[in-house]
């Protein structure tokens, strides 16, 4: 193995050189060069450490620099505090795993999740920060965009719902609707599933998989994508959109990384931590929520100016969701049923009255609470139709009481609008196109860069 060593200025350099000697015995490692991250107290002038030393501004640019400038296989951490801590240490993990390479101390080893080369279509992967920021509804409207551009895409989603084996539905030849739904809940489907969401809303053909666990930088630790992508690939599409999970990352190479995150988040979340990670293996940050009440616009500038000290080449378009019922609901009067936040019901209501002509007379944002949801159902009264999102409990739920009420139940979806949005997108499905030689080859299989 290549190793790049971390070293600082706090211990005595003999001792530091007689462990560099100790663990490339021990673990059968080349060191190739060791970056200095700071430090004086013990260092002397003209210390000879036996290897090229990489010098930075401060110890994450020394390890930026060091990466940049040498191949390795194992960043290997003889620092210690005060020179670096907690932050600094999860930083220079998400830049080292981003770079493919191991990251080791003393009592860690953090290795980058293995993105597998198995696509054999141009593809691109929309990954998230955590559950609940908007990703699988940035995954359906992409897929819309493409399909709408004439890419004939096909999602891939994985979720912590998905079935056993890998299921394909031809969104775009079946009428997913309530009856469809309510049919595959009795199945022992979970219907709510993002693929049974995208395929029912964004009508394109879809292959649900399923994931369980997600380690620190986002790999599943059980998951059936792999098979679920060579699916993919004997399907009628030109390319393929690899839906996340949470904060777990699809682990397949793709030519192209979206990530979304919420503007309601902490910042630490999003660009620290491995949060890092995932900033630095993507070509696009869509900000959802970013609005008031869930996010003011400092808050906004704040989680900007965060990202731009990791990544300082990532675009990022700050976002809101609108509701989009799949099919008219002018003039009714409705019950609209969601995951939204308490504070941000009333303006998706006025904007489902204003823009699609109904009268919201009933909301809840309780789809992922089936004890409160229920509650919130028995309170409702004057709706002659439901508009529910597909999330948690909109089948086993909100559809059955619609059909045991004879009431229809009306899906919809949840629009990003944002400046520059749909250029964006496409320009990454172009360059995916443009660039992807059959193997998803422009993202390494072991890294994602």
């Amino acid at each position: 193995m290549r190793a790049l060593f971390l070293i600082d200025g706090e211990h005595y350099p003999p001792v530091v050189l007689d462990a560099m000697q100790s663990i490339e015995d021990s673990m059968q490692a080349e060191g190739v060069a060791a970056a200095f991250l700071g430090g004086t107290e013990k260092l002397k002038e003209g210390t000879d450490y036996g290897l090229p030393l990489i010098m930075g501004n401060d110890p994450i640019s020394a390890v930026k620099r060091a990466l940049d400038e040498h191949d390795v296989d194992v960043v290997i951490d003889l620092s210690d505090e005060p020179v670096i801590g907690y932050r600094e240490r999860m930083r220079i993990a998400s830049l080292v795993l981003a770079a493919g390479a191991r990251y080791a101390g003393s009592d860690f080893d953090l290795r980058p999740p293995e993105l597998r080369p198995v696509s054999t279509k141009p593809s691109l992967a929309v990954i998230g920060t955590g559950k609940r920021v908007g990703k699988t509804a940035i995954s359906g409207y992409l897929a819309r965009l493409l399909a709408s551009e004439g890419f004939d895409p096909g999602v891939v989603s994985m979720g912590r719902g998905g079935p056993p084996h890998p299921e394909v539905i031809e969104g775009h030849k079946l009428e997913v609707g309530s009856a469809y739904l309510l049919e595959a809940l009795e199945r022992g489907a979970h219907a709510a599933s993002d693929y049974y969401e995208t395929a029912a809303l964004s009508r394109v053909t879809t292959v649900g998989c399923r994931r369980c666990g997600g380690g620190l930088a986002g790999e599943p630790f059980v998951s059936n994508v792999l098979e679920g992508a060579a699916i993919a690939n004997t399907l009628e599409t030109g390319i393929t959109v690899f839906d996340g999970s949470g904060a777990a990352v699809p682990p397949v190479a793709v030519d192209g990384r979206i990530l979304v995150a919420g503007a309601h988040q902490d910042p630490e979340y999003i660009a620290g931590f491995l949060g890092a990670y995932r900033l630095l293996i993507s070509d696009l940050l869509l900000l959802t929520m970013s609005e008031e009440p869930m996010a003011d616009e400092a808050k906004v500038r704040e989680i900007v100016e965060a990202v731009r000290l990791v990544n300082p080449d990532l675009r990022v378009i700050p976002t809101v969701f609108r509701p989009r019922p799949v099919q008219s609901v002018e003039g009714m009067r409705v019950a609209y049923v969601s995951t939204a936040p308490p504070a941000v019901l009333g303006k998706l209501a006025d904007h489902l009255q204003d823009r699609h002509g109904c009268e919201v007379v009933a909301a809840s944002g309780n789809l992922s609470d089936r004890k409160r949801l229920a509650a919130d159902l028995d309170a409702m009264s004057g709706a002659e139709a439901y508009l529910t999102e597909i999330k948690a409990a909109a089948v086993d739920v909100v559809t059955r009481r619609g059909a045991a009420e004879g009431k229809p139940v009306i899906y919809c979806d949840n629009d990003p609008l944002g400046d520059g949005i749909d250029g964006a997108l496409l320009g990454l499905a172009r360059e995916a196109v443009a660039g992807a030689d059959g193997s998803g080859s422009s993202r390494s299989s072991s890294s994602g860069v």
